[in-house]
C-alpha cells in the first residue's frame, strides 16, 4: 500500500533521514521502531504531506490521486472546553464529512471505548482518554493510513493498556496502521511488521516472527535451578560443547546457559542431566524477543 525509496531531509546541514526504505502492506500495523529524535516523526511529517522531502519518494499504490491519511501526533491539542461528543462533531465538520455523523461518532466512540466518557470536558480527561479521542478524531473519516505517533508515550500502565486494545480493535477491522513508538513491547504486541530506524536509515525491516527467528542464535538462554546448589555441576555444565555462554547464581542455585540453539541445547542438556542423576526444580528457555532484537541492531547488550 505504501512505500517510500531513498527519502532524505536535512535541516541545514544537519542530515536527518539519509535514505529511508519502507514497505507497508494494506491492512498491516507496522512498528516504527527507535529511539527519540531518530527521525520516525520526520519521515512520518514527510508522508502526510506537511513538511518538504529533499529526496526520495513516498509511493501509494494503486496511485489514484491524494491520499486520505488520519494522523495522531504524540501530543494532541484538543480543545478543552468541549466534551468528547462536541469535538468529534467539531471533527467532522472539519472534514465536511458526508455520511451520518451522528452514527460514525457513536460508531468511533465506541470502537475507541469512549462512549461513557463522550459527555465530560475534554479538560477532565486523562492522558489515556485523550489519546483514544484524538485516535476516535484521527479514524472519523475513514483514512487508508493510520498513523500513530507515539500513542502510549508517557501513559500509565492502565492507559497504555487501554490505548493498544484500541489498536488491537483497528487492527482486526482491517485498519492499515503505522505505530511510531520507542516502547517495544507495544509494537511486538500488535505489529505484524517492524522497521528499525538507526541513524537515519531503516537498519533493519521484517515480519515480526521472521525478524525475531532470524535474530534469535545468540539470543538463547536456558536457566536451571538446581534442587541443592552445587558449584562443582554448575562448573561442569560450562563445559558442554553447545553451551557458548553461562553464570552460576550460588545464592539462588541457578545456572544460565547461552546457547545459538535453545532446541538443540535441550535436547542435549535433559539427558545428561538423567544420566548425571542431577536434580532440579526449574528448568526455564527464554527466547529472543523484539527488544533483543532491538538491542541486537542498535549494538546494545541485553540485561
Amino acid at each position: 500500500m505504501l512505500k517510500t525509496v531513498g527519502l532524505t531531509k536535512r535541516y541545514k546541514k544537519f542530515p536527518v533521514l539519509k535514505g529511508v526504505n519502507i514497505n507497508i502492506e494494506k491492512g498491516e500495523v507496522y512498528g516504527f521502531l527507535g529511539k527519540n529524535g531518530c527521525g520516525k516523526t520526520t519521515t512520518m511529517n514527510i508522508i502526510c504531506d506537511i513538511i518538504p522531502k529533499d529526496g526520495g519518494e513516498v509511493i501509494f499504490a494503486p496511485s489514484s490521486g491524494r491520499r486520505k491519511i488520519g494522523y495522531l501526533t504524540e501530543s494532541p491539542a484538543l480543545h478543552g472546553f468541549m466534551n468528547g461528543y462536541e469535538y468529534l462533531k467539531y471533527i467532522a465538520a472539519c472534514a465536511d464529512y458526508k455520511g451520518d455523523v451522528n452514527g460514525r461518532i457513536r460508531e468511533v466512540l465506541d470502537l475507541t471505548g469512549m462512549l461513557e466518557g463522550a459527555n465530560r470536558r475534554v479538560k477532565g480527561y486523562s492522558r489515556g482518554m485523550n489519546q483514544r479521542l484524538g485516535i476516535a478524531a484521527a479514524i472519523f473519516d475513514n483514512p487508508e493510513l493510520l498513523i500513530l505517533d507515539e500513542p502510549t508515550s508517557a501513559l500509565d500502565p492502565e492507559g497504555r493498556a487501554e490505548v493498544v486494545r484500541v489498536i488491537q480493535r483497528l487492527k482486526a477491522a482491517g485498519t492499515t496502521i503505522i505505530l511510531c513508538t520507542h516502547i517495544i513491547s507495544d509494537a511486538e504486541r500488535v505489529a505484524d511488521k517492524v522497521g528499525i530506524m538507526l541513524d537515519g536509515v531503516i537498519a533493519e525491516e521484517g515480519y515480526v516472527e521472521d525478524i525475531i527467528r532470524k535474530y534469535q542464535g545468540g539470543f538463547s538462554r536456558i536457566t536451571v535451578k538446581f534442587a541443592d546448589p552445587d558449584t562443582r555441576t554448575a562448573a561442569l555444565m560450562r563445559e558442554i560443547p553447545l553451551v557458548t555462554a553461562s553464570s552460576y547464581n550460588e545464592r539462588t542455585g541457578t545456572v544460565d546457559l547461552d546457547s545459538e540453539n535453545a532446541d538443540t541445547l535441550y535436547d542435549a542438556l535433559l539427558p545428561w542431566m538423567a544420566q548425571n542423576k542431577i536434580r532440579f526444580t526449574e528448568f526455564m528457555v527464554k527466547r529472543a524477543n523484539l527488544e533483543d532484537v532491538y538491542f541486537a541492531v542498535a549494538g546494545g547488550k541485553r540485561a
